[in-house]
């Protein structure tokens, strides 16, 4: 028992641990707040390529922290990411009549499901 005990321990570091990056962009007309919960992206890749975006034009602040904070008007929950088999929570803050053009992007593009806070 305490062998198989040791064993899974062992392989925890292989799935995602809780981790969230908080993006916010802005540039002349548009300022921009979401965070990425982690499911299950490996850490690197979503430390080095999910969290790192590349936005001409706009200044990009990431910060990364242990889960996403509170104030999201929107939550597109178990989100596929962009045609690959990881899944991630995404918040999002900032002007909540966005919702009427992010929840149909949510259910039917990354197949999500929409959640109001």
């Amino acid at each position: 028992m305490r062998r198989w005990f040791l064993s899974l321990l062992a392989a925890l570091p292989l799935f995602a641990q809780a981790e969230a990056c908080i993006v916010h962009s802005r540039a002349e007309r548009l300022d921009v707040k979401v965070c990425q919960q982690n499911r299950s992206i490996p850490e690197a890749l979503f430390r080095s390529g999910f969290c790192q975006p590349q936005l001409q034009g706009q200044e990009v602040e990431v910060e990364f922290v242990e889960q996403c904070p509170q104030g999201a008007f929107g939550i597109c929950s178990d989100a596929q990411a962009s045609n690959m088999p990881y899944r991630q929570d995404i918040h999002y803050y900032g002007v909540a009549s966005d919702a009427a053009f992010l929840k149909p992007y949510c259910e039917q593009q990354s197949k999500g499901n929409w959640l109001k806070p």
